[in-house]
């Protein structure tokens, strides 16, 4: 259950305590005053959708914190699968966004994704807010609510997965399927392009390579006269001395001098190494002007084989490695093509068996929604009983339909207001009492399904007052008795009935509007129960009468 809720700088509130008590808990309050910021509170801490546009105006970060208590084995065990531990049953979860549109979640102080949070955040409360009438308007959602309440996800999902299956063998058949026509002309356009490739004969590299060896071809030249300059410049000529001979007679005095003056023994052996490095530099100048060996003829041939090249890549691909890897997925689909007839026809014998499968399925889940349906007809209509519409009848009408992601079923839910008169589509004939009412029975029904401690009803009394007012409060206390409720209501039946009665109100300082959270006390029940029948004018009979509303209630 939900323990106690902190806010701080949300919109309008500056800063917020309130503490929830089990049962019923209830928030009344003038229009505007910030109700739904609360519940935009609420929604925050369990993972949903938070804008920068609900931090209060001149505030960096707006801050909500919440503490929940008596977590059930199941809640436990799913926050314990994503690592976090909980001690004595009970988590701490806040959330910070900041003005510049950052968020960020913490569960029991170690950080958690936002993703995360809301998966964790569906088992600890259900917020039913005024939106969730208009789902009874959407008949392609009456199915959603009927799997819900019949308890059929292992069979639903085994659909969902034959299905998908299905979907993907058809996806394939349809690929293969082309005309014969279209087939013939791309099995020619592969085998060109196959045999081009195939034909020249890449190597990875060769191109780099090549290019290379132009290069060297091109300036063959110039690089003779290089080795031939450096070659004399080493060696000398015949009326001077190369490098080598001078370094070579450097070196022999050095090493003489050293005999007799050891400082420069070092310098002695350095130069005797420059010496050997010199001549054996020399000798390889030699072998390359022996050796080198270049055919102006050859160029052409280079010319051509990089024109080749160019060209393939130009069709194929930017590099070698690019056009080779064209040539594997080109001769891939040419042998998915050849061997079509052959795929066709394992595809259609798989097919077969897929239909025959979901068939099978489909039929169980059929059955099972029926039988669902009956049991979800009966629970509703005694729920609507209650809720002082003794008169509407609800059915649930099936309809056939081809394969699709939920079944072969299209439900729909009919109603019918008034004795004798036929049920028909709740979306045209219901009125906006009666869809609260409608989906609170709904709720209800539910609720007994699942084990979410905490329920949250925004405004679940729209469009309905006095009697039916009354019977939605003892409904929603009948829930409490096993559950927590929270409920926003404008209602004074309902909030007479709450064992917690919180007061939201809010006030100008300093031309700056704050909202601010009360717990009242029996005193200040009856001002707001005598506040929300009335008028501005709160008379002596409306607050006995609200004292009386409380009283009847057992919250004297």
């Amino acid at each position: 259950m939900l323990t106690s809720l902190y806010i701080n700088n949300l919109a309008v509130i500056e800063k917020a305590y309130i503490d929830f008590d089990m049962g019923l808990n209830v928030f009344t309050g003038e229009t505007g005053a910030g109700k739904s910021i609360v519940i935009d509170a609420l929604n925050a801490i369990l993972g949903q959708r938070a804008t920068k546009e609900i931090v209060r105006n001149g505030e960096e970060k707006a801050v909500i914190s919440g503490v929940f208590t008596k977590l059930t084995h199941d809640t436990i065990k799913k926050i314990e699968e994503y690592g976090f531990e909980v001690e004595n049953d009970e988590i701490i979860i806040q959330r910070e966004i900041s003005s510049d549109g950052k968020s960020s979640a913490r569960l029991c102080s170690r950080p958690i994704t936002v993703s995360v949070l809301r998966e964790i955040g569906s088992e600890l409360i259900n917020i039913h807010g005024q939106h969730d009438n208009q789902v009874l308007m959407s008949a392609e959602k009456h199915i959603d609510i009927l799997d819900s309440c019949a308890g059929i996800d292992g069979i639903l999902s085994e659909y969902k997965q034959c299905y998908a299956e299905l979907k993907r063998i058809r996806k394939e058949l349809a690929e293969l399927h082309t005309d014969e026509a279209q087939k013939a002309q791309k099995i020619d356009l592969l085998s060109y392009q196959i045999e081009e490739i195939e034909a020249a004969e890449l190597h990875v590299g060769e191109d780099e390579a090549l290019e290379s060896e132009r290069k060297t071809i091109q300036n063959s030249t110039k690089i003779m006269d290089s080795l031939r300059a450096a070659y004399e410049a080493l060696y000398g000529g015949e009326s001077y001395d190369g490098a080598v001979d001078l370094v070579s007679g450097a070196s022999q005095e050095i090493s003489s001098a050293s005999e007799f003056y050891e400082d420069i023994t070092e310098s002695a052996q350095r130069m005797e190494g420059l010496s050997y490095e010199l001549q054996e530099i020399a000798s390889e100048i030699s072998g390359f002007l022996e050796n080198f060996d270049y055919d102006p003829r050859k160029l052409d041939e280079i010319e051509l084989r990089l024109d080749e090249i160019f060209k393939l890549k130009h069709k194929y691909g930017a590099t070698i490695e690019d056009i080779l890897e064209f040539l594997v997925h080109a001769q891939q689909e040419l042998e998915k093509i050849e061997r079509s007839d052959v795929s066709q026809k394992e595809l259609s014998e798989r097919l077969i068996v897929q239909q025959e499968k979901i068939k099978n399925i489909s039929g169980k889940l059929s059955n099972q929604r029926r039988k669902a349906a009956r049991e979800f007809v009966h629970l509703v209509s005694q729920e609507l009983i209650f809720l002082d519409m003794p008169n509407v009848k609800l059915d649930v009408f099936f309809e056939s339909c081809d394969f699709y992601s939920k079944g072969t079923d299209k439900i729909e839910f009919l109603i019918s207001t008034n004795l004798g008169e036929p049920p028909k589509s709740i979306a045209k004939i219901a009125s906006g009492g009666e869809l609260s009412r409608i989906m609170l029975a709904i709720k209800n029904v539910m609720a007994d399904k699942d084990a979410i401690p905490t329920l949250i009803f925004d405004e679940i009394d729209t469009g309905v007052s006095g009697r039916a007012a009354q019977k939605i409060g003892l409904k929603l206390k009948q829930v409490a008795n096993n559950k927590q409720v929270i409920c926003v209501t404008h209602s004074a039946q309902i909030a007479a009935l709450a064992g917690t009665h919180l007061y939201i109100s809010k006030q100008v300082e300093n031309n700056r509007t704050f909202t601010k959270i009360d717990t009242l006390d029996f005193d200040g029940r009856k001002y707001e129960l005598a506040r929300i029948m009335g008028t501005d004018s709160i008379t002596d009979l409306m607050l006995k009468n609200a004292e009386e509303m409380l009283i009847m209630a057992g919250n004297s």
